[in-house]
């Protein structure tokens, strides 16, 4: 794969010929941030949550990498875990803007798409100053980052402290130099034609203490079949601090496209 030393790492639940969903995580995560909805859409979907370049068990990226790339490789691991079938694409943050690159190299394989914490800005300032405090500070930056993914109540409890030291837990595994190259392929301008013309069915979720709520807002509104949810209280990884509310409103998006097979 262009860029990338390997097939990422993926896990995969569910019954192997249940239609596919496909989950992204955000910075500074990996694909065990979406541990609370493979374990509750594995019910109906073969759930494959992706570890992205340099972190969890993935390869290393080189210089030169490209959002492109890293949606290649997300269906290469959907390819080999689930069926060819059209899949539901989640993502997360930067796992947002790949999930959209997803949809523009196999729109016929894509069913519906959600974002959460995913915005539309036409600067990324954001990208530097995250690529200046990993240089800084090195990996243990990871674990302030992943607090300030959540919203303030939620920040301050003993489960916020041990999903963050989840991921801190897997730093031998991770690639510093990677998760660089990763900022800085994300820190590309987004196309025009990214946005405007996803036109699978699209549902945009965002905490009202997220960071990017407003961007988020900017997104839905690009989006020609979009719909934007905000959830009261939560922040930038808000299907982490509820799952519940996340979860619902992902069941009742997919019902309302085609997909019966759900509680609801």
């Amino acid at each position: 794969m262009a860029h990338i030393e390997g097939p990422l790492h993926a896990e995969a639940f569910g019954m192997p010929d249940a239609p596919p969903m496909v989950f992204v995580h955000p910075n500074p995560m990996d694909g065990s941030g979406w541990l609370y909805q493979t374990a509750h859409f594995s019910t109906w979907y073969r759930c494959v949550a992706v570890d992205l370049p340099g972190y969890g068990r993935s390869p290393r990226a080189t210089r030169g990498l490209t959002m492109v790339d890293v949606a290649e490789a997300c269906w290469e691991a959907a390819d080999r875990l689930a069926t060819a079938a059209p899949a539901v694409l989640v993502g997360c943050s930067v796992g947002g803007n790949v999930v959209q690159h997803m949809y523009h190299l196999r729109p016929a394989q894509t069913h519906a798409v959600v974002m959460s914490g995913s915005g539309w800005r036409k600067e990324k300032d954001f990208v530097q100053r995250r690529i200046d405090a990993y240089t800084a500070r090195g990996l243990d930056y990871r674990a302030d980052y992943a607090l300030e993914s959540f919203g303030a109540a939620f920040r301050s409890t003993p489960l916020a402290r041990w999903l963050a030291d989840l991921f801190l837990e897997r730093n031998a595994d991770a690639d510093l130099e990677t998760i660089l190259t990763m900022f800085h392929a994300l820190g590309a301008p987004d196309p025009d034609w990214l946005a405007r013309e996803l036109r699978a069915p699209t549902l945009v979720m965002s905490g009202s203490e997220d960071f990017t709520n407003g961007p988020a807002r900017a997104l839905a509104d690009r989006l020609p079949d979009a719909e934007f949810v905000e959830l009261a209280g939560a922040g930038h990884a808000c299907h982490f601090e509820q799952p519940w509310a996340f979860d619902a409103e992902v069941v009742r998006f997919l019902r309302a496209h085609g997909h019966g097979h759900l509680p609801g």
